[in-house]
C-alpha cells in the first residue's frame, strides 16, 4: 500500500511536467502568431510554470513522506 500511495503521489510530478510542456508549446505558438505580446505571454508562462512546479514539489514531498513515515 505504501508503494501504491507513493506512486499515486508521483503522478502529480508527471502531470506537472506534461502541463509545463504543453504550456511552453502554446506560449511559443502564441509568440509566433503575435510577437508584440511577447512580454505579456512570457510573464504568464513564468507564473504558470511556477504554479505547476509548486504542485510537483508538493507531490514529491507527499510521496517521500508516505515512504518514510508510513513504512
Amino acid at each position: 500500500m505504501v508503494a501504491l500511495g507513493a506512486s499515486i503521489a508521483a503522478l502529480g510530478c508527471i502531470g506537472a511536467g506534461v502541463s509545463l510542456g504543453i504550456a511552453t508549446a502554446k506560449a511559443c505558438d502564441a509568440c509566433a502568431r503575435q510577437p508584440e505580446a511577447d512580454g505579456k505571454i512570457m510573464k504568464l508562462l513564468i507564473l504558470g510554470g511556477a504554479l505547476a512546479e509548486a504542485t510537483a514539489i508538493y507531490s514529491f514531498v507527499i510521496g517521500v513522506m508516505i515512504i518514510l513515515f508510513i513504512s
